[in-house]
């Protein structure tokens, strides 16, 4: 023990004079110097501590499509590199772009795994390693399928085999266009009249027949016809094909392109259009702005509400309104409305968005919440006495302008609170003089706008419940414009795509999504490449044009409207990315004799978009059923689709396998051979069996 102290105590030392002489050399004095601060606040004892978790993962289980997070902690001086393990096998995040992301933050680490499937079913190991030692923890992953199958079932007393061929592939489409969508499933064995269940998706969302989505299914075709285009049909299409025996899924991107301005300039129309909130005064509407602004700034937006069953449209504001909400007013009580939505700008006005759902103009209290029976059912209990309320919950800001602003919030989490009302009230900030809005009668459902306040001014507002009794506030804070994403970076795909990666603006409430624009490098002409916002940070960028140089840039958008545009990426030539090429396979053994083998294989039925540089050959001796340590039979990798490895020992037994490299890197091995004996076999030659298999695995 007193060893190790002094080998502390001379570490530090030199550490100082390391230090010392950094500080006399170095501008950055500063920087070495709080270093050293914080290596002292780590490591308080001046030892050396092998890892610990601190806490653990945990396991998880999830529905395919969700997202899963795994968290540790972990503690150790020097601090702990920590790896995390898929099936014992690490994982890259470059090498799956978009699927895993690691984060290390203040000794907290965590894993998250994005749009979970099947094949995400595993254990997972973290190994937290410094000199000192290696420690590891372990946690599962297992995702559901929303279909439950129990292994194959006979339906019929058959098992039906599915394959889906024919498939439609990534789509463009133009505002106003109609497009079909379509695959064949053939399924075995074929009974006439056996229909299979045929569901189509939207970026995981289950899709309804309507006069918009129109789905056939003629025999052994599944068509999907997608009448009168808008932005709302962009998205990730997904065919999913259902036998008891199982079922099969094919998806493919449809992009959705602006349709061609009436007027030069002039933005296109928005998305989205919503009825969040609806009650006998007023419906609050919402929508998505537009990617495209026609190079000029939108100056606002204008709504438009039309009574079911007329054609009859009347404009709701003379003025553009900025904010992606606006609450509808002067409406018939009872009657039923839809909306739509146009932007505008300096040079003109776009066309109208899709129409809305219709919405009927009454408070929440007054809908039919379930039908009349005729029975009336009386039971006894105890008369509870009156229960004070809690305070509300969630309130927010769901429209805030110059002149008027919209609450809503939740009611008390406590059950059994009768006849719950609410009182609101306003203050202007920087003063104490809270006044009530609602001073005759009590609102009953959670929502209330607020109009006519004075331009300019900053309110804070809160909310009282009251039924026999009982009060309390909650101040809300207006919502922001997020800020701009963070650093984008492209990365290869296909010869016609790109995938871009983003961080998430910081603090951004109440987030709609993102919209990405592409550049080719010098041009200074910036193009969407989705009209409809995407809520991940991560997208495919399809149509662009193979050879060409990119330029990304990403922007957020709320209610509140379009974030500044994040920093321009680097730019990235358009061509398919290069992966390590998969195992090689179909290993056979040409000649044995008492020293050596010579092995032939088949090429990789994927060579990762880069020509095959090299194989190389790897064996291990098997004694009485137990494997050795593999060794290289070859240090340089050689070209040839055979080999011969020397050096053998005369009647032991060996396995083998394979390994194929490009310019991206060594592949994955192939499967081990079954053991061969290394023994002299009559009638084997090794040039005509080379020969012969020349001709046979270069066809």
């Amino acid at each position: 023990q007193q060893q190790l102290c002094s080998e502390q105590q001379q570490g530090v030392r030199r550490f100082e004079e390391e230090e010392r002489k950094i500080r006399l050399s170095s501008p950055f004095f500063v920087t070495i110097h709080e270093q050293g601060e914080h290596f002292k606040r780590m490591n308080e004892d001046s030892l050396m501590h092998s890892p610990e978790f601190v806490i653990k993962p945990r396991s998880h289980t999830v529905w395919e499509k969700q997202c899963v997070r795994l968290h540790c902690t972990v503690s150790g001086w020097p601090d702990p590199r920590v790896v995390w393990y898929k099936n014992n096998v690490a994982i890259d995040p470059l090498g799956n772009p978009g699927k895993y992301k690691l984060e290390s933050k203040y000794n907290v680490h965590s894993l998250e795994i994005n749009r979970c499937d099947f094949d995400d079913t595993a254990q997972y190991r973290v190994s937290a390693m410094n000199s000192k030692g290696e420690l590891s923890a372990f946690a599962s992953v297992v995702v559901k399928s929303r279909f439950r199958f129990k292994g194959p079932v006979s339906e019929y007393g058959i098992n039906f085999q599915i394959h889906i061929v024919d498939k439609f592939v990534v789509s463009f489409g133009r505002e106003g266009e109609t497009m079909s969508l379509g695959c064949t499933a053939v399924i075995y064995p074929t009974l006439n009249r056996y229909q299979p269940e045929i569901q189509w998706y939207r970026d995981d969302v289950l899709l309804s027949p309507s006069k918009w989505h129109q789905m056939q299914w003629s025999g052994d075709r599944a068509t999907l016809t997608l009448a009168h285009l808008n932005k709302e049909d962009e998205g990730l299409y997904t065919l999913r094909v259902t036998t008891k025996s199982g079922y099969e899924t094919h998806s493919a991107y449809v992009f959705v392109r602006d349709a061609e301005a009436e007027v030069e300039g002039a933005p296109a129309a928005p998305l989205d259009v919503r009825c969040l909130d609806a009650n006998k005064d007023y419906i609050i509407v919402t929508w998505k702005q537009p990617a495209v602004d026609g190079g000029n700034s939108i100056l606002g937006y204008f709504v438009d509400r039309c009574e079911v069953g007329t054609n009859h449209w009347v404009q709701c504001n003379d003025t553009p309104v900025k904010f992606a909400r606006f609450p509808v007013t002067g409406l018939v009580e009872g009657r039923s409305y839809v909306f739509r939505v146009r932007a505008v700008n300096s040079c003109g006005m776009s066309y109208p968005s899709r129409v809305s759902e219709p919405v009927a103009a009454m408070d929440p209290a007054d809908r039919t919440s379930a039908p009349w029976t005729g029975q009336i059912i009386v039971t006894e209990e105890e008369p509870a006495e009156s229960v004070v309320p809690g305070r509300p919950r969630e309130l927010q800001v769901t429209e805030a302008t110059k002149n008027y602003v919209v609450l809503s919030w939740k009611p008390p989490g406590e059950k059994s609170l009768e006849g719950l009302m609410y009182y609101v009230e306003k203050c202007v900030s920087g003063t104490d003089n809270w006044q009530r809005v609602n001073t005759d009668i009590p609102v009953k459902s959670p929502r209330f706008a607020l109009f006519d306040l004075a331009e300019g001014k900053s309110y804070s507002f809160r909310v009282r419940c009251c039924n026999s009794a009982g009060v309390d506030s909650n101040i809300l804070l207006c919502t922001d414009i997020p800020a701009a994403p963070g650093k984008v970076v492209p990365t290869r795909n296909t010869d016609t795509s790109v995938v871009v990666s983003w961080e998430a603006s910081q603090n951004a409430k109440e987030l709609v999504g993102y919209y990405i624009e592409c550049s080719i490098e010098g041009s200074n002409v910036w193009e969407p490449c989705n009209n409809k916002p995407v809520n991940v940070t991560r997208f495919i960028c399809h149509g662009l044009m193979t050879g060409e140089r990119y330029i990304f840039r990403v922007r957020a958008v709320n209610a509140a409207g379009l974030s500044s545009f994040s920093p321009e990426s680097e730019a990235v030539e358009v061509k398919a990315a290069i992966a390590s090429p998969t195992p090689p396979y179909g290993i056979t053994v040409l000649e044995c004799v008492r020293d050596s083998m010579v092995l032939a294989w088949k090429q990789p039925k994927s060579i990762g978009g880069a020509d095959i540089t090299g194989y190389f050959v790897d064996y291990r001796e098997v004694i009485d059923g137990v494997p050795g340590q593999w060794h290289e039979a070859n240090i340089k990798a050689v070209s040839e689709r055979a080999y011969r490895v020397k050096n053998l020992s005369e009647g032991q037994t060996y396995v083998f396998r394979v390994r194929a490299q490009n310019q991206a890197g060594v592949g994955k091995s192939s499967e081990v051979t079954e053991a061969v004996e290394a023994v002299t076999k009559p009638g084997t030659s090794l040039t005509p069996s080379v020969t012969f298999y020349r001709d046979i695995y270069n066809t």
